[in-house]
């Protein structure tokens, strides 16, 4: 064996290049059919191999009718992103097989990933190190569920800072208005505005029966200059969503001016 060994190692490897693994496999058949073939049997150096193994052939059992598994099969521990490392590289996966464990089958040409006996991706093999191999599909999925999360967080921090505001999100979309732009919008006018006036001013364009966040920045700005104050300033906020999320709502004040009608306290 060990002499077989260096045969191939000396004979077929030596100073040898190939483009691909499908490259150099069909260079080693052609070395088996041919140069390795014709060389003088170890045994029998009076023939060759290849005459050696026709002699021998019509002794040799055959082949079964199913061809022997020889694919790769790793069971892969996956995390909170949608990928499945296997021999140095990631393979995408749908996000919704994420946080459990998944079985990764393998050929020399192909990479399938399974969910028990269901196959949830397929890709082509790649041998390289620390590439990342996706499917486009997988990617978009992934793509509209995190724009869709973003939304119903905008919406649920926008409902629970200003209560009314559901109700303008309902007619918007009774009316085929975009929720998604609707809901940006008003978070800005909250964060400019605050609270209080945001709620104002869509209570006024309720009124009116306008549902819309033009009409709410309308309000804003009459109410704005009426009061004399100037524009609103935007704040930048870091992207952290700790912050960027955090609602305050704004104090009733109403207890302190009862302070004023209440008489003085004799001691």
């Amino acid at each position: 064996m060990e002499r077989a060994i260096r045969y191939i190692r000396d004979s077929f490897f030596a100073a040898r290049t190939f483009s691909d693994l499908a490259d150099l496999n069909a260079q080693a058949d052609t070395w088996c059919q041919g140069q390795a073939a014709d060389r003088p049997c170890p045994e029998d150096r009076a023939q060759s191999v290849r005459a050696v193994f026709e002699q021998e052939r019509p002794h040799l059992l055959a082949l079964p009718p199913v061809p022997f598994p020889t694919e790769e099969q790793v069971a892969v521990s996956v995390g909170k992103t949608p990928y499945v490392r296997f021999d140095r590289n990631d393979y995408s996966i749908p996000h919704t097989h994420v946080r459990r464990t998944l079985t990764v089958v393998a050929s020399l040409g192909q990479v399938r990933v399974l969910d028990g006996a269901a196959v949830i991706a397929t890709h082509a093999r790649s041998f390289d190190a620390g590439a990342q191999v996706e499917d486009p599909a997988h990617v978009a999925e992934l793509v509209a569920r995190k724009r869709a999360a973003r939304q119903h967080r905008g919406q649920d921090r926008l409902i629970q800072a200003v209560p009314i505001s559901q109700t303008l999100l309902t007619q918007a979309a009774e009316r085929g208005e975009p929720l998604g732009s609707m809901t940006a919008a008003l978070l800005r006018l909250l964060d400019s505005y605050g609270a209080a006036e945001l709620t104002a001013a869509i209570e006024e364009a309720l009124a009116r029966e306008v549902p819309h966040p033009n009409a709410v920045r309308l309000a804003l700005e009459r109410r704005r200059e009426a009061r004399g104050q100037p524009p609103p300033i935007p704040v930048t906020l870091p992207a952290d969503a700790r912050v960027r999320e955090v609602v305050v709502r704004t104090p009733a004040l109403g207890d302190y001016d009862q302070l004023h009608d209440e008489p003085p306290r004799e001691d």
